[in-house]
């Protein structure tokens, strides 16, 4: 009897010890794919037991630091993730920093997303890297680079099998709801205006979120161009052209050719110098016809006055051209 009891204090003392134990701090960067996936990283984290904690969004402190680390040459949002690093590096136990190579034949993405993981381990020498390397014509499929990411801090298969479904699941409705929103926007009589950029551009607090705030303030309904359906949108993207060779861009920029009889105008919005946004918008320009578009790259000293004044003009040619029929 006594021997039971001593049993069972003992898992109670383990019980209790794993409570208590300290969780272990996950740091996302809020850029690139964080406008993605981060329902999918929050739910997965969260649920083989760690602490999310997400850098603030993006202000000039954090560029500065980004571009202090950075190459001349780096794109602006490549730049804002550094800076993000930067902020998390001594905040947390791990920062979450994926590799993505390709999705498979004919999806591949731009290279910074394959080499941002040797960027950040040489520039941050001391910080602790989680990360999954996603490379379906190597064999590296995303479910089981999660499943091997997630056993670095939970030894628990069924807990991480199920934590990476549950999270899935989240996101796929997260973003069946964004579609659906879309849907109730093309009933609006209002100015509708197709926005084309890439989530981690337009919706970054420094880069785009002006230009929404402009948009709505003139009651304006927006569509994104990440919020079709992915495939639908690579669908008309490979109509419009098959030789387009990133899977991010064919995403984007086949809302330009589902839309284009449903809104008033389009803006192509990228950032500098992002080489696939140079050529896939200026191929995507030269095919559209009959439809009010402007072609706006923002850099790190773009002048809020100077982009706003370009808006308005933009969008007096959309009221006359409506008022004119």
């Amino acid at each position: 009897m006594a021997t039971t009891s001593s049993f069972f204090i003992f898992l109670t003392y383990i019980y209790v010890e794993d409570i208590m134990k300290k969780k272990i701090k996950v740091g996302i960067p809020r850029a690139l794919l964080y406008y993605r996936d981060y329902i999918l990283w929050k739910n997965f984290f969260e649920g083989i037991g760690c602490n999310v904690i997400v850098s603030p969004k993006t202000n000039k402190d954090i560029l500065d630091s980004g571009k202090a680390l950075s190459i001349d040459e780096s794109c602006l949002p490549f730049k804002i993730y550094l800076g993000h690093i930067d902020y998390l590096k001594d905040k947390c136990d791990y920062i979450l920093v994926p590799r993505i190579n390709n999705y498979g034949k004919g999806k591949r993405v731009c290279m910074k997303f394959a080499g941002i993981y040797d960027v950040v381990k040489q520039v941050f020498a001391d910080i602790k890297i989680l990360n999954y390397d996603i490379d379906y014509l190597r064999g590296r499929f995303e479910f089981f680079e999660y499943i091997k990411m997630g056993f670095k801090v939970n030894k628990n298969i069924f807990r991480i099998i199920n934590s990476y479904f549950v999270g899935k699941s989240k996101s796929k409705k997260y973003f069946q709801e964004l579609e659906n929103s879309q849907v109730n926007v093309l009933k609006s009589n209002k100015l509708k205006i197709l926005i084309v950029a890439h989530p981690y551009v337009i919706y970054d607090d420094y880069l785009g979120s002006n230009i929404i705030k402009y948009l709505k303030d003139m009651n304006i309904d927006i569509l994104y161009s990440d919020r079709m359906n992915r495939r639908e949108s690579i669908y008309y993207a490979d109509a419009f052209s098959n030789t387009l060779y990133f899977l991010y861009s064919k995403e984007i920029i086949g809302s330009v050719f589902y839309y284009k009889e449903a809104v008033d105008g389009i803006i192509f919005l990228s950032s500098f110098p992002c080489g696939p946004d140079s050529l896939v918008n200026e191929l995507a320009i030269r095919k559209i016809s009959g439809i009010p578009l402007i072609n706006i790259t923002i850099d790190e000293s773009s002048a809020t006055s100077g982009l706003i004044t370009r808006l308005e003009s933009f969008i007096d040619i959309i009221k006359a051209r409506r008022d004119n029929g």
